[in-house]
């Protein structure tokens, strides 16, 4: 490699680095974060098929890759541990394999992904604080000797993106969390109702919230809001 060539590979990691940063800053979709990622991996090593798998409730979930799954994009899930890229996650370590990846003893096969009978396979932890929070995945049809380069600036990848991942679920968990507190407040209100309505404890309340959920099929937050919208309506005419 010439330092000439050596400059210009510097020149282009920077630009990407500096893109994905301004995209997690300017708060871009996630998904178009991670698609920009598969664009920029897929091109600075050649490579036939890149992954992103993001853990999800103990699970790594498939969200973005460089070729055409829409069938089991956001679908097909892994255990910590099942496969190399399970491997990857639970042990969060890179995985480097240059040829016949199907013959390493952590390699598990996928029906539905043709990648599986490619050559080269590349793994590296996605990490934000010494937290696991996915992997990518890098693979050649061909044998490939991924360079040291490679592997660390993906790995630097990793680092920044998840960061990004990590605000996202954390984001996830508070909007979870305030769905849920709104739910019970709603819950709390109709319960009320019914117990002066109906002269029901609150355990009562709550099973005759329940046996209306079951009996209209609706989720029990719609049970709520139909008896609290009635009794509103009732007080108003009053």
């Amino acid at each position: 490699m010439t330092e000439e060539t050596s400059g210009t590979e510097e020149v282009l990691d920077i630009e990407f680095l500096h893109e994905i940063g301004s995209r997690m800053a300017a708060a871009d979709p996630f998904h178009a974060v991670l698609e920009r990622v598969v664009d920029f991996v897929s091109t600075m090593v050649m490579c036939d098929s890149c992954f992103v798998y993001v853990l999800e409730q103990e699970k790594l979930v498939l969200r973005a890759s460089k070729n055409p799954h829409a069938d089991i994009v956001d679908q097909l899930d892994l255990q910590l541990g099942q496969g190399i890229t399970g491997w990857v996650a639970k042990h969060q370590q890179p995985v480097v394999i240059a040829s016949q990846a199907w013959s390493d003893p952590r390699f598990k096969m996928f029906n539905d992904l043709p990648e599986d009978q490619f050559e080269a396979f590349l793994s590296v932890p996605i990490l934000c604080r010494g937290k696991l929070v996915g992997v990518i995945n890098v693979q050649h049809r061909k044998p490939h000797h991924h360079s040291r380069r490679q592997v660390r600036l993906i790995s630097t990848v990793g680092f920044l993106v998840g960061a990004e991942l990590e605000m996202a679920r954390l984001e996830s968990e508070r909007v979870l969390l305030a769905d849920r507190l709104e739910v019970r407040k709603l819950m709390d209100r109709a319960k009320g109702i019914l117990q002066r309505e109906m002269h029901l404890d609150e355990e009562g309340a709550y099973l005759a919230l329940q046996k209306q959920s079951r009996q209209k099929r609706k989720a029990i937050r719609e049970i709520a809001e139909a008896i609290i919208l009635t009794e509103e309506i009732r007080r108003a005419r009053k």
